[in-house]
């Protein structure tokens, strides 16, 4: 049995949208990284979806601005962030370690 995870900071729903876009975004860009694929087919596709994905970004905080949401609270989201696996997602857009000879 998996142990529970501690609950998600409270957040709008413009925010939890932004942070689901943001992450499939990483997710994607991980995908292209050069340093971290080898299938050119799959860096392609993941390319294309990109602009989808990153419309519905622009999209999230553009709701938020017209919501009058003029402020980013990264401590909150950050904490969102951990709790959606968002450091190793991130990891992904590194580029790995030199191997050592």
């Amino acid at each position: 049995m998996l142990p529970e995870l501690p609950p998600l900071p409270a957040l709008t729903r413009a925010e939890c949208d932004f942070l689901d876009s943001y992450l499939e975004v990483v997710d994607l860009l991980g995908r292209i990284n050069p340093a971290r694929t080898t299938d050119t087919y799959g860096a392609l596709r993941a390319a294309q979806a990109l602009v989808g994905r990153a419309t519905a970004l622009r999209e999230a905080l553009t709701l938020m601005h017209d919501r009058g949401e003029s402020g980013i609270h990264p401590v909150t989201l950050t904490s969102a962030l951990r709790l959606l696996d968002g450091e190793r997602r991130a990891a992904r857009l590194t580029v790995p370690p030199a191997q050592a000879s």
